[in-house]
């Protein structure tokens, strides 16, 4: 897979939370970039271009592109570190790749044929995605963007499994080897139903109704509570 995202990096020295502090101040992300048998480096990057980067979805799961002055590296995403209220990156932390040794890396998963599924278009049912991503293991050349599953033939009530998603070549579901007692499903059809609970339902309008009765009844004389005061306070006088 080619590379198709370049992130040019500065190194940095200084280390610690004030240091990383600063560099947020900057406009700057701290980073940090190791494996491949070399010590890891501290690097750090400008905002703004790492957000605009992660704006696209295959950043996440392709061969990353890092330039230190006029040397590249291939790397890919291991951690990113979010601000919980902010629109900011607090951390980037990189691994290295070569060629010949394989990664273990996070994909998306992309059901197609959603719209015209059997269960969609024939059982009127909701397509109900119960897995996104999976984890694959393969060669950098062979990292696929994303994984593809043809749910258009799955009737209502029906499941996909892990299993039915066609492989790239050279890749693979680390997870479909691990012997698990149950196999979790990744995607359903299914009717969304609505319950609604009728019985409350008639015990509230009777409340409602009760209550306008009684203040039917309590101003039946025509009197107001305001004219019943009047008159309990001329029988004292």
């Amino acid at each position: 897979m080619a590379d198709k995202f370049n992130l040019i990096a500065e190194l940095r020295e200084d280390v610690g939370k004030g240091a990383s502090r600063r560099l947020r101040h900057q406009g700057k992300v701290p980073a940090i970039i190791y494996g491949a048998g070399r010590p890891a480096r501290k690097l750090a990057f400008e905002q703004d271009k790492v957000l605009q980067q992660l704006e696209s979805e295959s950043f996440y799961s392709s061969i990353l592109n890092i330039k230190v002055g006029d040397r590249s590296q291939a790397a890919i995403v291991k951690d990113i570190q979010r601000h919980p209220a902010k629109n900011q990156i607090l951390h980037l932390d990189l691994q290295r790749i070569v060629a010949d040794e394989k990664i273990r890396m996070n994909v998306p998963i992309h059901f197609v044929g959603e719209d015209i599924a059997i269960g969609v278009k024939e059982g009127g049912g909701k397509v109900s995605r119960l897995r996104t991503d999976v984890e694959v293991v393969c060669l950098p050349k062979d990292l696929p963007e994303f994984l593809e599953l043809d749910i258009s033939g799955l009737e209502l009530d029906g499941l996909m499994y892990m299993e039915d998603i066609e492989l790239p070549a050279g890749v693979e579901i680390p997870e479909l080897a691990q012997e698990t007692e149950q196999v979790q499903p990744i995607v359903s059809i299914h009717i969304i139903k609505e319950v609604v609970i009728e019985d409350e339902i008639e015990e509230e309008a009777e409340e409602v109704e009760g209550i306008e009765g009684e203040e039917g009844e309590e101003l039946a004389e025509g009197e107001t509570p305001a004219e019943s005061t009047d008159e309990g306070e001329s029988k004292e006088d």
